[in-house]
C-alpha cells in the first residue's frame, strides 16, 4: 500500500511541474492528455479564455467502430489525427502538448506523433 501512495505522489508533483510551464492561448491551445487503462483523451484548451476548443478519445463516435483490431499505442495515434484534423478546421495551426502526469512514452508518444502527423506542430 505504501508504494501506491509514493506512486500517486509523484505523479501529483510531475503534473503540478510541467503544468506550471504550459499556459494555452485561442491561437495555440493546450493539449491536455489523459491515459486510463482502457482509453486515451485529450482536450485543447484555450486558457486564456478558460474554453476548450475541441475534444477526441478513443470513445468518440467518429472512431468507435473504426478502432476494434487496433492495440492501444495505434488508437491513441488515431485519437490524435482526429483532434488534430478538427483543430485545423477551427483554423489552428499550432498547439502546446501538456502530458500532464504521464511520461512521453508509449500511448502519449503515439497521441503526439498522431498529431504531428496531421499537421499540428507543437
Amino acid at each position: 500500500m505504501g508504494s501506491t501512495k509514493k506512486l500517486e505522489r509523484i505523479r501529483r508533483k510531475r503534473a503540478k511541474r510541467v503544468r506550471s510551464k504550459i499556459f494555452g492561448t485561442e491561437e495555440r491551445p493546450r493539449l491536455s492528455v489523459f491515459r486510463s487503462s482502457r482509453h486515451i483523451y485529450v482536450q485543447a484548451i484555450a486558457d486564456d479564455v478558460s474554453q476548450t476548443l475541441a475534444f477526441a478519445s478513443t470513445l468518440s463516435k467518429e472512431l468507435k467502430g473504426n478502432l476494434g483490431e487496433l492495440n492501444k499505442s495505434e488508437a491513441a495515434r488515431e485519437v490524435g489525427k482526429l483532434l488534430a484534423k478538427k483543430l485545423t478546421s477551427k483554423k489552428v495551426s499550432s498547439a502546446v502538448f501538456d502530458r500532464g502526469r504521464f511520461l512521453y512514452h508509449g500511448r502519449v508518444k503515439a497521441l503526439a506523433e498522431g498529431v504531428r502527423e496531421a499537421g499540428l506542430t507543437f
